[in-house]
């Protein structure tokens, strides 16, 4: 081939660079070239990869639609469990979907499937977007399956991007409290007070744990309360706008023992009157209650009258209205009152026990009886019932029927609840049947009494009396006796029951100190004291102040006993 021949490759390349213009091309400049290529490839390919996505992810999206769309069918058709299995699919093909992924993983967790919820979870959670709403719900279910660090985690990436949001701060605070670390949980609390957050509903939520932290801790509670308090105080500083928010944020004091501040909330909540009356009510009840529990009963009771004002037949009204009569002893007030709840409301049971234990104290036993027998045949038979009616039964001397009814009350304790007999109970059985004559069955209740609280010096001189007026277990009835009165050396009946015993022990020269104690400590005439003193100075042969003191004794009460033991005894 003569070398002024062209190759076939050289002319095509010199079209080429005719073609693309007559430019002096810089040192490199193929390499370049080659790159562009290289890049221009590389894109063509990331768009044809992005479009398989779109293409892959439209796929999926339709999938989840009709997984959804035939979830919500089986919903209609309350096929509880067909639907959650397609709503299941519907969120593991749509991850993308939140609130789907957030509603599905709720069913699951109802349904008691916290794997298949985590499994939805963590799908949704390996998104580079994922929200901290994913990874807060992620923490929970972590917990509930015991995987405390797994949950830690969770929640703290929640916490990370959602710092002013109460639920990462609660899953760890009850995280750390499930995995018993309580020091974490205070300072995951002690975090969240940090924020520098002015979203009331977020500070109350916060002091709301802090409460519940004292309440489970009980040793911390003082210094838990002050932490809780300072939240609070913070939020007050805030515009409440709402009247529901700032009714929360009275409770909120309310509960940390702040009963100053939460009354002021409650009574600027009362201001102006005519606003939200449904409301208005709410916060009159707890200021009444606020005020009960303050004991300070006047304010109580003229917030109670102005609700009775707005609504005479308000039941619950006239109830603490009679409590606070009742606790006062002013017995006919309480008596109308709880009237007034029976008549408003029959059903409430509870009233009828009080408008008889009223009655009862009232001296209007009898009317006890009706209003106990009437509850009984409303309400059955109970304990209180039947106690209610033996105390009733006692005070009208009816000690046979008395008896009967604390024995019922006795049996039904027994198989109901065995705390109702306690000291009191047993001693009130015992003083009735030694009053009917059984005094060998008074006597083993009044052990019993003793028993349970062997400091109740009441039922020590009970026993030791009754034994002495008998002439029986002197020895034992002086040293109850003597307890008695170490408990309270100048109680009039302790001091009798002391002379009583050593007379009939024979020992009437000391008996004689005792009874004229007695007699000073009486702060009325007493016609056994009297009659005790003659019995005593008749044995120390001194008829005529045993004259003196028996005509004392039939001033105070006629006894035909007494006045025979008067005209029997001559002065020589």
């Amino acid at each position: 081939m003569s070398r002024h021949s062209f190759h076939p490759i050289a002319v095509l390349g010199l079209s080429i660079w005719l073609i693309t213009g007559c430019r002096t091309v810089p040192a490199g400049n193929a390499s370049e070239g080659a790159d562009q290529g290289v890049r221009q490839s590389a894109r063509k390919e990331n768009s044809r990869k992005a479009a398989r996505e779109a293409e892959n992810e439209l796929r999926q999206r339709a999938k989840a639609h009709a997984h959804y769309a035939a979830g919500v069918v089986h919903d209609l058709n309350e096929e509880p469990e067909l639907a959650l299995a397609e709503f299941t699919q519907a969120a593991q093909a749509d991850p993308g979907n939140e609130n789907l992924t957030l509603e599905v993983s709720r069913r699951l967790l109802q349904t008691k499937q916290p794997e298949k919820a985590l499994e939805l979870l963590q799908s949704a959670a390996a998104r580079s977007n994922a929200s901290g709403m994913i990874f807060a719900r992620l923490g929970f279910v972590h917990a509930q399956l015991g995987q405390h660090a797994q949950a830690v985690a969770a929640s703290r990436k929640a916490v990370e991007q959602m710092p002013d949001a109460l639920v990462g701060y609660q899953n760890l605070f009850l995280g750390y409290l499930q995995s018993k670390q309580p020091e974490a949980a205070l300072k995951t609390l002690d975090e969240a007070a940090q924020r520098p957050a002015t979203n009331p509903e977020f500070l109350m939520a916060v002091a709301e744990l802090y409460a519940n932290y004292a309440m489970q801790f009980p040793t911390q509670r003082e210094a838990v309360h002050a932490r809780g308090l300072k939240v609070l105080n913070r939020v007050r500083e805030l515009s409440l706008p709402l009247p529901q928010q700032r009714l929360k944020l009275g409770d909120g004091f309310n509960l940390f023992g702040d009963t100053a501040t939460a009354a002021e909330i409650y009574r600027e909540l009362l201001q102006p009157e005519g606003e939200f009356p449904a409301l208005h009510e709410m916060v009159r009840i707890k200021l009444v209650d606020l005020y009960l529990r303050a004991n300070d009963r006047p304010r109580a009771a003229e917030l109670l009258e102005s609700i009775l004002r707005d609504e005479p037949s308000n039941a619950q009204a006239h109830y603490q209205l009679g409590r606070i009569a009742y606790e006062l002893e002013r017995w006919a007030d309480a008596v109308a009152r709880f009237k007034n709840v029976v008549l408003f409301n029959p059903n409430f049971e509870q009233a009828h026990y009080d408008l008889a234990a009223a009655q009862i104290a009232l001296g209007e036993a009898e009317d006890a009886v009706v209003v106990l027998e009437q509850a009984r045949a409303k309400f059955s038979s109970n304990f209180v019932v039947e106690y209610l009616l033996g105390v009733a039964h006692n005070r009208e001397k009816n000690y046979a029927a008395a008896v009967q009814h604390y024995t019922a009350a006795e049996v039904i304790a027994l198989a109901t609840d065995t705390n109702r007999l306690n000291q009191g109970f047993y001693f009130q059985l015992g003083a009735a049947l030694e009053r009917q004559g059984d005094r060998e069955q008074a006597a083993r209740y009044f052990e019993k009494c003793l028993e349970l609280a062997p400091d109740f010096h009441e039922a020590m001189n009970y026993l030791g009396y009754m034994w002495a007026e008998q002439g029986e277990n002197l020895e034992r009835a002086r040293d109850l006796i003597a307890r008695a009165l170490a408990a309270e050396p100048n109680n009039d009946a302790y001091l009798d029951s002391m002379a009583w015993v050593l007379f009939k022990l024979n020992q009437p020269r000391e008996a004689l100190e005792y009874i004229l104690k007695a007699v000073a400590a009486a702060e009325d005439p007493d016609a056994t004291v009297f009659d005790h003193l003659g019995d005593i100075y008749a044995a120390l042969d001194e008829p005529e102040q045993a004259r003196e003191a028996w005509r004392k004794s039939l001033a105070v009460e006629a006894n035909e006993a007494v006045q025979k033991k008067l005209d029997s005894t001559k002065v020589e």
